[in-house]
């Protein structure tokens, strides 16, 4: 009963298209293709690829790449030719699914021909396995709609006018079973290239051998990964408490580490590291793929020795222990229906005296409802706090509410003092869900002891644009580009980046160009989420010299393909509201040697 109840809830969250999704679609002849399943990559430039994103296309053609083929300059220069000749209706890849991690050779390799065509980067090389790859030159035709192989070939350059007879039967929209068999026949015939790669899986062949153990090898990724958020009382619809409740769960499992939609907030691992990056690791994605590929066994001889149902939680939900105090938020009416404005509350901190802030954390009342807060610091005399935005080293940074974000807690012996008499303006966006509530949030704050002052302050910036600078993002257009620059005054360690746009938010990337003339890019937020806006956090502080400029470039998708697009055909504002849209790429940095005290 409790798994059909939970089953229900996700149906009514939308999270169970994956049923949907596990029916075959047919070519017109009834022939039953080879269903793959919807899938994402990252190309060899860190851009995002979904291949549902092209489901406007009638098919996809991708051919396997590889480093080391001697022919495959051939074989690219055949597919550039289908390319420019099959039209607008298919779109074209490559796909390295050798795992070799050398996406910026493949790069300048293919800028060096001068070739636009995306090389789609399958480092776990689960894609590859999905899809049946088994050596370079291979190509295989893919439906975006049914996610399913219509049609595939051993060698594209024998094979050219054989792929180009199956295109063409799609285009005229007939039964195209007869120019897929074709191919297939042809196939036989024309076999791998002389120099075609083969592809090895290893870890394909490990668990083939030997299927990875639940308790031993699932269940700990799952705890690490997973489970913080998928537990009883956590901010995800179900709870993967069991490996019942994983293994009824395994084929949307599969589904969102296929599409990269789980972990949430996952970048681009090849730029920089983060202690927040959200991805998980290769190797991890393959035990899990495999094990539930093999039918998710269990090896727990019973709830006894399920390492998913010892886990325990803490019982409060401050991060830090019991805070040293609590600001409470007024109590906030959200109606059951409406498009709200901005909700604004002055609220007043009692402390008896001036205190050093150390860590903060924001709870809300009702996450259903409370999407983000803003809010300032307003020092006692003061009319008027600093940015919404923070970055006013002298006050603390109270943490404010954003979906994803973790409790704020500054770096040692950091902090910015709160002083008594002061007032907290609060900003709330609150969205209507059909139910009439009541928000009650907390801000839990800890103070560093009575007798410490903490030498340093943190800083932050924000390449934003506003309404002075804001040019409205076009009509249905996929990929409409931003940038906005901040300058660095002074020597600083770089903690954090936060990037924030609306539902046409599409990527972000932060680079970093040093007053020597070199640059850097610093994190690549290659498939932006509204739902998820972290704060990623370096694992270790970078020095950006005074001068430094970093600029952040981000890309809407105000197109039709946009699922999330609430009005394609809008000529798109700044505003407030999610309907609109807004530009941020904040940075937190701390300025070196400042006059508290030496970095």
């Amino acid at each position: 009963m409790r798994i059909l109840t939970l089953m229900l809830h996700a149906v009514r969250r939308g999270l169970l298209t994956f049923l949907i999704l596990l029916a075959p679609p047919m070519l017109a002849s009834g022939a039953e293709p080879a269903r793959v399943g919807d899938f994402s990559l990252l190309d060899a430039h860190g851009y995002f690829h979904s291949m549902s994103w092209y489901d406007d296309h009638r098919a996809l053609v991708l051919l396997s790449h590889s480093s080391t083929d001697a022919s495959m300059s051939r074989a690219i220069a055949r597919l550039e030719s289908l390319a420019d000749s099959a039209g607008d209706e298919f779109e074209f890849f490559l796909i390295d699914s050798e795992g070799k991690h050398n996406r910026e050779a493949i790069a300048a390799a293919m800028a060096e021909r001068g070739s636009e065509l995306p090389v789609l980067m399958d480092d776990a090389q689960l894609i590859g396995e999905a899809l049946g790859l088994s050596h370079s030159g291979e190509f295989l035709v893919f439906d975006p709609h049914s996610f399913s192989v219509v049609g595939r070939g051993q060698n594209l350059e024998s094979q050219y006018a054989q792929v180009q007879a199956l295109l063409g039967a799609m285009i005229n929209g007939g039964d195209y079973a007869a120019a897929a068999e074709a191919l297939a026949a042809s196939s036989k015939l024309a076999g791998a290239g002389e120099t075609a790669v083969a592809i090895d899986y290893p870890a394909q062949r490990l668990h083939a051998a030997n299927t990875p153990s639940y308790r031993e090898d699932i269940a700990p990724i799952i705890s690490e990964n997973c489970a913080s958020c998928h537990r009883e009382g956590g901010i995800a619809p179900f709870a993967m408490d069991s490996h019942t409740m994983v293994l009824g769960w395994s084929p949307m499992i599969r589904e969102v580490l296929m599409t990269k939609r789980m972990p949430p907030g996952q970048i681009d691992a090849h730029i920089g590291e983060f202690i927040n990056d959200m991805v998980l690791a290769d190797s991890d994605a393959q035990k899990l793929i495999h094990w539930i590929e093999a039918g998710a066994p269990n090896d727990a001889a019973s709830s006894a020795e399920d390492p998913l149902a010892q886990l325990s939680w803490p019982a409060s939900e401050w991060a830090f222990g019991e805070p040293d105090y609590v600001i409470e938020i007024p109590p906030q009416e959200v109606p059951a229906t409406g498009i709200l404005d901005y909700y604004n509350a002055m609220v007043d901190i009692d402390i008896p005296e001036d205190r050093w802030v150390r860590a903060s954390q924001y709870i809300p009342g009702d996450r259903t409802v409370l999407h983000h807060t803003l809010h300032s610091i307003i020092p006692p005399g003061a009319t008027s706090g600093g940015s919404l935005l923070g970055g006013d080293p002298d006050r603390p940074g109270i943490a404010p509410y954003i979906p994803g974000q973790s409790p704020r807690q500054e770096p040692p012996n950091t902090g910015g003092l709160l002083q008594a008499g002061s007032k907290i303006a609060m900003q709330m966006h609150f969205t209507t869900t059909g139910k009439a509530t009541v928000d009650e949030s907390r801000i839990g704050v800890w103070f560093y002891p009575k007798d410490f002052i903490p030498a340093e302050r943190m800083s932050g910036q924000c390449a934003c644009h506003f309404t002075p600078t804001w040019v409205n993002i076009p009509p249905f257009d996929p990929d409409y580009e931003m940038q906005q620059t901040i300058t660095i005054p002074e020597d600083s360690r770089l903690f954090s980046m936060t990037p924030h746009m609306h539902f046409r938010g599409k990527r972000m990337r932060f680079t970093a160009y040093y007053p020597d003339g070199t640059q850097e890019e610093l994190i690549n937020i290659a498939n932006y989420n509204y739902n998820w806006q972290l704060a990623y956090t370096l694992k270790e502080p970078k020095f950006l010299p005074a001068g430094t400029k970093i600029t952040a470039v981000g890309a809407f998708d105000n197109s039709t393909q946009n699922k999330m697009n609430p009005d394609p055909a809008r000529s798109v504002p700044w505003g407030l509201q999610s309907m609109d849209e807004m530009f941020f790429g904040a940075a937190d940095y701390k300025v070196i040697n400042q006059n508290q005290g030496a970095d």
